[in-house]
């Protein structure tokens, strides 16, 4: 495993993380959550990566439950969670967003869940156009300041959004924004590479990318459809099938197509190409991976063997293949 910083703090994370999204407390049980977990761990992951919303918080408890059970020493690993949608199925008004009271209230409800004393990484999970910005800057400062969060950022902001966070924090003499949480990969490249691109010098942001295979879409398990037994063909992921697939214009599925052509020609595996393309980027400090099996995770850590070992040549061709 390689480890790098987050951003300009002094954390050192993996550069392959681990989440939970879509997978615990839904697609998978205990007894392979766990499974997962330890092999993350033994393989050198020290980020692990949750939310309030993923399964309605069902996600949080199947991770605390798992950590706690295979004893990882607390002192060595990070666990993040992300507050905004609230994890009630139908959350009341105050359930919700960005305010004071449900940071707060969300916070404390994602330590019980996950079985901490404090999070490492706290996100706010989209912004709340129902909440100033200036108020969500003040509950995530009270949160260091208690000592139930370390490190708090973004999921998704604009760049504008996080540097009015960054500016409001610093005029007040608060514990700004540290990192954001933006998909990243092949197909979706714009938000990091463009649009954050003055902020990783000026506020030292450090990055947590999700979707490095597009949700399985550079995998070219979804090539010639959707089957049943997959994430976008589950019941209840129809939005997920709009977001990943994309429409005629963006020809993802085309652009999926063509740089799994490629991974073939080459003899390599479509998956831990992508994550190694993402690693490639000094500004991503770590590559949050999501799998359903064991095997499925290891061979997505080939990728750090990848990321050093294929050519440049190559790199531009792809890049070229998925423009």
């Amino acid at each position: 495993m390689h480890y790098r910083r987050l951003g300009a703090t002094g954390l050192q994370v993996s550069a392959l993380s681990f989440g939970a999204w879509l997978t615990f407390g839904q697609q998978i049980g205990r007894g392979t959550a766990r499974d997962l977990v330890a092999a993350a761990w033994d393989h050198g992951i020290n980020v692990f990566d949750n939310a309030e919303g993923y399964a309605n918080g069902e996600a949080e408890r199947v991770m605390g439950d798992v950590i706690a059970d295979l004893r990882l020493p607390r002192d060595g690993f990070a666990v993040s969670s992300k507050v905004m949608f609230g994890s009630a199925k139908d959350p009341l008004p105050m359930q919700k967003g960005l305010s004071r009271k449900h940071v707060r209230d969300a916070c404390d409800a994602a330590l019980k869940r996950l079985r901490v004393d404090y999070l490492d990484l706290y996100f706010c999970h989209r912004p709340d156009p129902d909440t100033p910005i200036e108020e969500t800057v003040w509950a995530m400062d009270g949160l260091i300041r208690q000592g139930k969060v370390l490190y708090w950022g973004t999921s998704e902001w604009s760049a504008g959004q996080i540097r009015e966070a960054a500016k409001i924090a610093k005029h007040h003499g608060l514990h700004g924004p540290s990192m954001e949480q933006p998909q990243y990969n092949l197909l979706h490249r714009q938000r990091v590479e463009l649009e954050y691109a003055p902020l990783y010098a000026e506020l030292g942001l450090g990055t947590t990318i999700w979707s490095p295979l597009s949700s399985g879409l550079l995998t070219g398990k979804y090539n010639a459809g959707v089957p049943d037994d997959t994430r976008l063909g589950q019941e209840g992921q129809t939005w997920l099938q709009g977001m990943v697939l994309g429409d005629s214009q963006n020809r993802r599925l085309e652009r999926a197509r063509k740089f799994t052509a490629l991974a073939a020609e080459l003899g390599l595996a479509p998956a831990p190409l992508a994550i190694a393309w993402c690693l490639r980027n000094p500004h991503v400090s770590t590559v949050i991976l999501g799998a359903s099996r064991v095997e499925q995770l290891l061979q997505n850590l080939e990728a750090l063997r990848l990321a050093d070992s294929v050519e440049d040549a190559i790199w531009s061709r792809l890049e070229a293949l998925t423009a």
